[in-house]
């Protein structure tokens, strides 16, 4: 499995973030062809540091599947909806390993 990690920043307006996000995006994202699952988390610090307000996971076969993903309109349209949701974020991706 390979999986984008998408970590975003507390927001100004969290009410209204959640509204965008859990009530457009995520329908984008589950449109995107390859998508084998996708998890979302609102953590809390567990020791020293700071916690991002929302995680959002999204697994994919193998990177040649995310890679694929990439090229399509579904994706596309994700992606530009992300630059309109109000809060920064970081996106990351790597392959699962189980130890």
């Amino acid at each position: 499995m390979y999986r984008l990690t998408v970590q975003y920043e507390t927001p100004t307006d969290p009410a209204a973030f959640d509204e965008e996000y859990f009530g457009k995006h995520v329908a984008l994202v589950a449109a995107m062809p390859g998508l084998k699952a996708m998890t979302f988390s609102k953590p809390t610090v567990a020791g020293p540091g700071t916690a991002p307000y929302l995680v959002a996971e999204l697994d994919f076969e193998d990177e040649a599947a995310f890679m694929a993903t990439r090229e399509t309109p579904e994706q596309a349209a994700a992606a530009a909806h992300a630059d309109t949701l109000p809060a920064a974020r970081v996106a990351f991706v790597g392959e699962l390993r189980h130890g």
